[in-house]
């Protein structure tokens, strides 16, 4: 049986979304979704910065030279520009490394991870407008983010990472967006990358760090798939939806593909980026509010030495990832693995009066907080809501033989309790001042912050350039 052709097949995901990325114009952003795009990518550059900073980390900057030499986009961290597609793999995965990025919580997608480094790299080297820049990442985030509804958690059901598996074809949009591929074209971009998608969770077995590379290694296929496409390479238009496509081959959701056809029913009248969430720390987002439960209680009076035992409730649906098998988390074996483990996330906000990202720049698990990692007691939330929200509920017995409480409905970032502009900022200016010299920082504020209204990326590239 033949697969259909892009152009004889409108009625299928990619075709359709591929139609509405050539029709997508910079005026029919609302102001609310500028304002969102500008404030998620500023944000997605401020933790690469501080994952370029550590000094655990892996030499990705090495890594990527194996690709080749050119002068077409930033690598951050670096001051000189490297080819495109190796800009958006370092980027990505640069994004990615601290589980600082943000997430669109009901969908379960690390958007920014994939389309901020390839929006960017692509952007560059192809003398983009700042507009252009920023309706590339908005439609981004609007696909990913409806696909991830369609099914979500499906992917991590079956040991996939989704952002991972779905990031390639949506990076691939992105990049022949802003190629100025025509939509038969581009249709074919979004097929090619599902054949470039992937992305496990077997690194949890033994705290593998390549988790960093599910944000880089998707926006790179999606740079590729996009040249793949421009010169002749074709890709199936049923890429999501098909017999063998993305939902069928990583997921048992037979459903997923009627669900997404709907879902793209109000692409360009309703908008989803500003609902993605913002992270408050640099830990596996599921930790969050009961760090934030801990948190709430030390500002009440509870000190680190009256802990006599501490009761910690999250949703059920996160356990498998912050809290299985218990043993381990309570041994994690390197800082990346600690980020994964809800007693050590909780011990650190207790011993240290914070969790940052230095708490995780460590070749070693903190020996430290060993002892009150275990007076920490997992107890699963039912019916919590999750992953319209990540809520938690934190019991502190005292040695006095009091109780203190602390409850958080949904984690500080999500939709119902959003991030103040300036709240971004300030935590990009935190983590880029790791990296960047003192008046590029504030020069990288200003410049994604007018980013709809620049006539090039100039002034952006510039500063991203001036590493201390």
């Amino acid at each position: 049986m033949s697969v259909p052709r892009p152009d004889s097949a409108p009625h299928f995901a990619a075709a359709r979304i591929a139609a509405f990325a050539c029709g997508l114009r910079a005026a029919a952003l609302p102001r609310a979704v500028i304002e969102a795009a500008e404030l998620h990518l500023l944000d997605a550059l401020g933790v690469a910065l501080a994952a370029a900073s550590l000094t655990t980390r892996p030499r990705l900057d090495r890594a990527v030279a194996a690709l080749g030499r050119g002068e077409e986009a930033t690598g951050l961290g670096l001051a000189a520009p490297i080819p495109a597609p190796a800009a958006a793999l370092l980027n990505g995965a640069l994004i990615h490394a601290l589980e600082f990025d943000d997430t669109h919580m009901a969908a379960v997608m690390h958007g920014s991870a994939v389309i901020a480094p390839c929006a960017l790299a692509v952007a560059e080297r192809e003398a983009c407008s700042g507009a252009d820049l920023i309706t590339a990442f908005a439609l981004g985030w609007e696909v990913l983010a409806r696909i991830g509804l369609a099914g979500p958690g499906v992917f991590q059901a079956r040991g996939f990472h989704s952002t991972a598996v779905a990031g390639a074809p949506v990076a691939a949009l992105v990049a022949g967006r802003l190629m100025g591929l025509d939509a038969r074209t581009l249709t074919h971009a979004v097929g090619i990358a599902g054949s470039q998608a992937g992305g496990i969770f077997e690194f949890l077995s033994d705290g593998s760090t390549v988790k960093m590379l599910h944000g880089g290694w998707p926006a790179h296929a999606g740079v590729m798939a996009a040249e793949f496409a421009r010169c002749g390479v074709s890709g199936p238009a049923s890429v999501f939806e098909g017999q063998r496509g993305l939902f069928n081959a990583f997921a048992d959701a037979p459903g997923a593909g009627e669900r997404l056809a709907c879902a793209l029913d109000d692409l360009g009248t309703r908008w989803l980026l500003p609902e993605a969430a913002f992270k408050p720390y640099p830990c596996c987002h599921y930790n969050q509010a009961a760090i934030e439960c801990v948190r709430r209680l030390m500002d009440g009076g509870v000190t680190a030495a009256q802990v006599e035992r501490i009761e910690c409730a999250v949703p059920a649906e996160v356990a498998w990832l912050v809290c299985e098998p218990w043993a381990a988390k309570l041994a994690p074996d390197s800082g990346h693995v600690a980020k994964f483990s809800l007693p050590y996330c909780v011990a650190a906000m207790l011993v240290d009066g914070d969790v940052d990202v230095s708490t995780f720049d460590r070749e070693r698990a903190d020996p430290r907080l060993r002892p009150m990692m275990e007076r920490v007691r997992f107890v699963p939330m039912a019916d919590s809501g999750f992953p319209q929200r990540y809520p938690a509920r934190v019991r502190i017995h005292t040695r006095d033989a009091r109780v203190h409480e602390a409850e958080v409905q949904d984690v500080a970032g999500s939709p119902r309790r959003p991030f103040s502009a300036e709240q971004v900022r300030a935590k990009f200016r935190r983590n880029a001042a790791r990296t960047l010299r003192d008046d590029a920082v504030q020069a990288v504020v200003d410049a994604v912050r007018h980013l709809h209204d620049a006539p090039d990326l100039a002034q952006l590239s510039r500063a991203l350039r001036a590493v201390r």
